[in-house]
């Protein structure tokens, strides 16, 4: 049935576009996040892997929501890792190193990029007069930000 909520066609097309490629991107961070998780070492391996639950927590229901978001829209969500790969604009880890720091620098560059990313999606939306997923991406770049911060926090200046 189609999605009649006052967007014209190619705006929904447009901003569930942008919606799977952020899609994409979550995937990718959540993964990058959980094999922090699962494959941390070091003296502080128990707050880590600790620490490292409670953000792909975070993560899991934000890739709900995004997926929901596109699904409301009256479009399809991406749901696999093929395309996930295809769309995102994250890298998948290229590290060999184990140690908490060295997953931490990581996540944070990625989380950073998805709070500039979401910013440049949000003037995208802004001139689609869907205020439902502007305002749904404001709440997005706020997670973002703190998942940031609580990185960021992790380290000694």
């Amino acid at each position: 049935m189609k999605t009649s909520i006052g967007i014209k066609d190619a705006d929904l097309k447009k901003v569930a576009k942008l919606l799977n490629v952020l899609l994409a991107d979550e995937h990718i961070i959540y993964m990058k996040t959980r094999n922090a998780h699962w494959n941390v070492e070091g003296a502080d391996f128990h707050a880590a892997h600790l620490f490292l639950e409670s953000q792909y927590d975070e993560l899991a229901e934000v890739i709900d929501e995004v997926a929901e978001r596109v699904r409301t829209l009256g479009h399809y969500a991406v749901g696999t890792f093929d395309k996930y790969l295809k769309l995102t604009r994250l890298t998948e880890s290229t590290s060999e190193k184990t140690d908490s720091q060295s997953y931490y620098k990581e996540l944070l560059a990625d989380h950073e990029s998805i709070a500039m990313s979401i910013r440049a999606d949000i003037s995208v939306v802004e001139v689609t007069a869907d205020n439902g997923t502007e305002d749904f991406l404001v709440g997005l770049l706020e997670k973002h930000e703190k998942m940031a911060w609580m990185l960021r926090a992790h380290f000694i200046k």
